[in-house]
């Protein structure tokens, strides 16, 4: 007997899969880039493409750009040949099952094809993420671990987001976890037009780890978890159905969305890659781990620049230190929000506040409280009597009279029981005298 608990689950998660499924929406006419996807050949010679994950075909360029690589990430070189060394597949497949997880991480054809293209095409993001795993995976493992959440699941954000927090995929998910804005909201994230906390890593790693516990208590298999992660329940559960009521990923597989066929594969291959980088010699992203930082508690409205000005701190660190804040503004006036800064700084924007809100506040923050209406009342140019007479005498006033006159006719001729064509004859013999 299923508990009304679970009952109400289910009906959120499937309420959530509408909105969710708008991730693996692409349209058909579209050109897919062959960067974008892969091309599996089965054993009967059958072709299939497969659409690869959209973060792992960020240009690398642009995540070196963010603020934490730019001043905390170096590259190393490590004393390796930068090329991938070919072994056989049961050198895969013999990794694979030494790595200590949970979850099941099977090798087949189209798991490798992620992970050639990983240890090829895509060192340099590799290396990247191995970098900036070292800001976000502390983060990642303590909200998993407080689910009680397999820890390998610690790598779904490369795969979701490339480990860019400001990442945005093109049907509007966004930050680490790659949240759509419907399901942000069923998770307790705040969304509006200042604040986003999708790009929250602390609390979107906490919502995350609630939807991914979420969801299986629903399907009881992490493979179909995440492959409901990125596609939603509904779609997840159509499969099942589809292929006669298995709960076997690799099963299902034919049943489920084009980009969700690649999701699981993907996944595998980003954990066995960042387990066995240095196998095929790939070098880590030297990471200087940022300056301890803490939090403190704003309840007034203030621009992220009031604050680097005053404190004298770079205004780029306040943004990747704070990415919720959509337009470098802290609606504090609304309700309290939680800003981050250097641990040498917390005290001196407690003791500088009130200069902090007075700097350039007109300038940087434009929104009136109070406005005037101006109760100024205009005047008009009228045209003259004479012009207005002669227009009553125009076209205007004809139409006018005509109109009266026509209704006229008509209730006269109505109250004699006679026809117009009477009223238009008495009119007639009227216009001759």
């Amino acid at each position: 007997m299923i508990s009304k608990k679970l009952l109400m689950l289910l009906a959120i998660l499937f309420g959530m899969s509408i909105t969710v499924q708008a991730q693996i929406v692409t349209d058909p006419e579209d050109e897919v880039d062959e960067e974008d996807e892969i091309v599996v050949t089965d054993q009967s010679g059958k072709e299939e493409v497969i659409e690869f994950p959209e973060a792992m075909t960020y240009d690398l360029d642009s995540l070196l750009n963010e603020y934490m690589a730019k001043t905390y990430l170096t590259s190393n070189d490590c004393n390796m040949k930068n090329e991938n060394p070919y072994f056989p597949e049961e050198v895969y497949i013999e990794r694979l099952s030494r790595m200590p997880t949970i979850m099941e991480m099977a090798h087949n054809n189209v798991v490798q094809q992620f992970i050639d293209r990983y240890a090829s095409r895509l060192r340099g993001t590799i290396s990247y993420c191995l970098g900036a795993g070292n800001f976000y995976m502390p983060i990642f493992e303590e909200a998993l671990e407080a689910y009680q959440i397999p820890l390998e699941l610690k790598y779904l954000p490369v795969i979701e987001s490339a480990l860019n927090p400001k990442a945005v995929s093109r049907v509007g998910a966004a930050g680490l976890w790659q949240f759509m804005p419907s399901t942000g909201k069923q998770y307790n994230l705040q969304i509006n037009s200042l604040v986003d906390e999708r790009r929250d890593p602390i609390k979107s790693s906490y919502a995350a780890a609630r939807l991914l516990s979420d969801l299986y208590k629903v399907f009881g298999d992490w493979n179909l978890v995440i492959a409901a992660y990125n596609c939603g329940p509904g779609n997840v559960s159509k499969a099942i159905q589809r292929s006669g009521g298995s709960k076997d990923y690799w099963h299902i597989y034919p049943y489920l969305p084009r980009e969700t066929r690649g999701y699981v594969p993907a996944f595998i291959a980003a954990n066995y890659m960042m387990t066995y980088y240095s196998l095929h010699n790939i070098c880590p992203m030297t990471s200087r781990l940022p300056a301890q930082t803490d939090t403190v508690m704003v309840t007034k409205k203030i621009h992220l620049e009031q604050i680097a000005k005053v404190l004298d701190i770079d205004i780029e660190m306040l943004r990747a230190l704070n990415p919720m804040y959509r337009h470098d503004i802290i609606p504090g006036n609304s309700e309290p929000y939680a800003l981050r800064l250097p641990l040498a700084d917390v005290n001196r924007f407690i003791e500088n506040q009130d200069a902090i809100c007075n700097y350039r506040a007109s300038e940087l923050l434009t929104n009136r409280i109070q406005v005037e209406v101006n109760d100024y009342t205009p005047t008009y140019y009228h045209k003259s009597k004479r012009s207005y007479k002669k227009g009553r005498k125009g076209r205007f006033g004809r139409h006018s009279k005509a109109r009266r006159g026509g209704k006229r006719g008509a209730v006269r001729s109505k109250a004699r029981g006679g026809k117009g064509k009477k009223s238009k004859g008495r009119k007639s013999r009227r216009r001759r005298r």
